[in-house]
């Protein structure tokens, strides 16, 4: 399953986002792609449970791992802070490589010299772990995510999904079911929406809600919490 046609958009923050040419939307935030990945997944997600529980290995999940600026962070997170990650994304439509060699990712984090890690996170077959780092464990699932089963569960789920106008069939009840279901006692479920019907999806299935103030423009941002009893 691979989506033919993006165009490149150089976001406000001088980070690359993708606009889909099948869904006519963006992949990050065109006011700034890495500071909405690093204050709505990293900061509300990654880092708070890392914190908040301190646990021997972090187990993310990502719905929508598309231009894997997202899972890119969280190995470098892992290695930076010694933190055990095992990070499992899924994604129906994967750009291609030649699309994933024009992101400036690695510029844009320091981490230029690991060009060819970043490159290799969108080669990675399917359904196969790879050894990111001493600390970080990837794992890319190519799928819709209406016929992913779980095979664990996970303390921090990345719901990074297009937006609910695009696809709204991935913000249904039954699928932030699924995602409750496979939640940890105490584990988040961190995205940028904060639409009202679908925080009350939220709080239907069983997850506690918190508006945390969103990156740049956005004025909210959601975190889901799975009570610890």
């Amino acid at each position: 399953m691979s989506e033919a046609k993006h165009n490149l958009i150089l976001s406000h923050d001088g980070s690359h986002t993708i606009e889909s040419a099948q869904y006519g939307v963006t992949y990050h935030s065109a006011f700034g792609a890495l500071e909405e990945s690093l204050t709505v997944f990293l900061s509300a997600g990654y880092h708070h449970s890392r914190l908040r529980h301190k646990p021997d290995q972090l187990d993310v999940l990502e719905v929508g791992f598309g231009t894997g600026l997202n899972a890119w962070l969280t190995i470098q997170e892992a290695e930076r802070y010694r933190q055990l990650t095992t990070y499992t994304g899924i994604e129906a439509y994967p750009i291609t490589a030649d699309v994933a060699e024009q992101l400036n990712y690695p510029s844009i984090t320091s981490t230029s010299d690991k060009k060819d890690a970043f490159i290799e996170l969108h080669n990675a077959a399917s359904s196969t772990r790879h050894r990111t780092s001493d600390y970080s464990i990837f794992n890319k699932e190519i799928m819709r995510i209406e016929d992913w089963e779980a095979p664990q569960s996970y303390d921090v789920i990345y719901f990074d999904a297009f937006a609910p106008t695009a696809q709204p069939e991935l913000w249904s009840q039954h699928i932030l079911q699924k995602m409750y279901d496979c939640t940890k006692p105490g584990g988040v479920l961190v995205t940028y929406c904060a639409k009202g019907q679908f925080k009350r999806d939220l709080r239907a299935v069983g997850y506690q809600v918190e508006a945390l103030p969103g990156p740049g423009r956005k004025r909210e941002m959601t975190r889901a919490i799975k009570s610890s009893t």
